[in-house]
């Protein structure tokens, strides 16, 4: 439990998304749908710069370049597409799938797409 500033305890439990095997999964089947479309590889990685312990985040790689292209990090309810090379906010997306979709559709979208 936390004590917010009243001295009173709350039974808020912060919300933090993660990745997860699934999320993994749904990467690896959406880099090898497009590797035909210019994505080369993708990493799972912690974001050491986070305010907070174990936040992950994934690096997208594009044949142009030997950095990074993308980022994708989860940011309260949302994913976030960054563009790694300018660290301009791209999109935020509901979900995870629609985050991929949004750098390169080479998957079709499911008819319901969960926020997680």
């Amino acid at each position: 439990m936390q004590a917010d500033i009243t001295g009173a305890t709350s039974n808020v439990v912060p919300f933090r998304m993660s990745v997860l095997q699934r999320h993994r999964e749904h990467l690896a089947r959406w880099l090898n749908a497009g590797l035909c479309m210019g994505l080369c590889d993708a990493d799972v990685c912690v974001d050491d710069e986070a305010g907070y312990c174990n936040a992950e985040q994934i690096l997208i790689w594009v044949r142009e370049s030997a950095d990074p292209a993308y980022i994708i990090r989860p940011m309260g309810s949302r994913w976030v597409v960054v563009d790694a090379l300018r660290s301009n906010i791209l999109s935020q997306q509901a979900s995870f799938e629609l985050a991929l979709h949004f750098i390169r559709p080479v998957l079709p979208l499911r008819g319901n797409v969960v926020a997680a």
